[in-house]
């Protein structure tokens, strides 16, 4: 006999186990995300199978964890090919089941952090609570600033009264080998940044910030690589805007381009940020700040395209989201750059670079030709 979970998706027999109550909900909330049959199916597949198995080994609800789902999964692959997708289903039903408040939260691994860590804990709180810097510059500062520390000291005592100028230079030397001539730099403006903290906390006599050695750049010109306007044109036409996902990868490039917004800016639009009667955008930027933009007709027209036609159905309220379920917004600025890379892909262009930001350096060097100052462009 079948057993009807939801209006698409059945089970050949009755749920068992202490989860069986709990499945049709768990249903709609797969539903309210977006997944597909074919993923409902399987997933509630998955669960059925280890509600019973939970029964079986005599496990209570208010018990389960991330363990017994490994266990179980274990066990099934011991009888069942197993599928891609099946832990993932589980994890789904656990975060499900926390939420809801049937299970507890699981409470994280314990683990002793070690002094390179301590360390740049303390630096990661003086740039955020001194320097009020943003959270992107802080992780990219304090993940450099971790691996110099263990590079240097592993995990012993951070000694910073111990380090000499060729310390600092060799580091650099090793690691900037490795990095392209952006992620080079960044790392000696943070390594700078965080010799100048460790001799603010008196941990070093010298300044050795001094010593870092600069990034060469014989290769780059003085104004950064940009995407030409014709390859910009040749983007979007190449754009399939027939269907959900050509509509909205249109109107990010749009924004990219004629805006010069920056990925993170695009990520975190939200539906409330559109002023359509007087055609204006309000843009989270940098450290929180928010600006208003004149929104052109064309971006306009592409943006309301992707509402009408394009958004799937949401309680989320970003502009942009998923294509694939889960479907929400964006988790963070690498999911436009992933939108520009396989365009880019598609449309067979060879770009100066795979990223957002050359639409922002087009745009700048557009401005440049246009007769605009650096200055003038610094506070567009």
């Amino acid at each position: 006999m079948r057993y009807v979970v939801c209006d698409r998706v059945g089970l050949s027999r009755l749920p068992e186990g202490p989860i069986a109550s709990y499945i049709v909900l768990f249903a709609h909330s797969l539903e309210s995300q977006g997944y597909s049959v074919q993923s409902l199916r399987h997933q509630l597949r998955i669960v059925a199978g280890f509600s019973r198995w939970l029964a079986q080994t005599g496990v209570e609800l208010h018990r389960v964890c991330s363990e017994h789902a490994s266990q179980y999964l274990r066990y099934r692959a011991r009888r069942v090919q197993a599928c891609r997708g099946d832990s993932a289903a589980l994890q789904h039903l656990l975060d499900f089941l926390r939420d809801s408040g049937v299970v507890p939260a699981q409470r994280p691994a314990t683990r002793r952090s070690t002094a390179a860590e301590l360390y740049a804990q303390a630096y990661r709180q003086y740039l955020r609570e001194v320097r009020g810097l943003a959270e992107s510059t802080i992780a990219y500062y304090s993940t450099f600033a971790t691996d110099f520390l263990q590079d240097r000291f592993g995990d012993g005592r951070a000694n910073l009264s111990r380090l000499r100028a060729s310390d600092v230079i060799g580091i650099v030397q090793r690691k900037a080998q490795r990095l392209n001539f952006r992620r080079a730099k960044l790392l000696t403006t943070a390594l700078r940044s965080f010799l100048r903290y460790a001799r603010y906390r008196g941990d070093m006599v010298r300044d050795l910030a001094d010593v870092v050695p600069v990034v060469a750049n014989w290769s780059m010109p003085s104004i950064p690589r940009a995407i030409a306007p014709d390859q910009i044109r040749q983007l979007l036409s190449s754009i399939d805007r027939r269907t959900g996902m050509g509509l909205r990868d249109y109107a990010i490039l749009l924004l990219l381009a004629r805006l010069g917004l920056r990925s993170g800016e695009v990520v975190s639009l939200e539906l409330a940020d559109i002023d359509w009667s007087s055609a204006r955008l309000t843009v989270r930027g940098k450290c929180g700040q928010r600006s208003e933009l004149p929104l052109h007709a064309d971006v306009g027209k592409a943006i309301a395209a992707y509402l009408r036609h394009g958004r799937p159905h949401s309680a989320c309220r970003r502009v942009f989201l998923r294509s694939k379920a889960p479907i929400t917004g964006f988790r963070g600025a690498c999911g436009v750059c992933s939108v520009v890379r396989h365009a880019l892909l598609r449309a067979g262009i060879d770009a100066p670079t795979t990223g957002a930001h050359q639409f922002r350096h087009g745009l700048a060097a557009d401005m440049l030709r246009h007769g605009a100052s650096l200055n003038e462009i610094g506070e567009s």
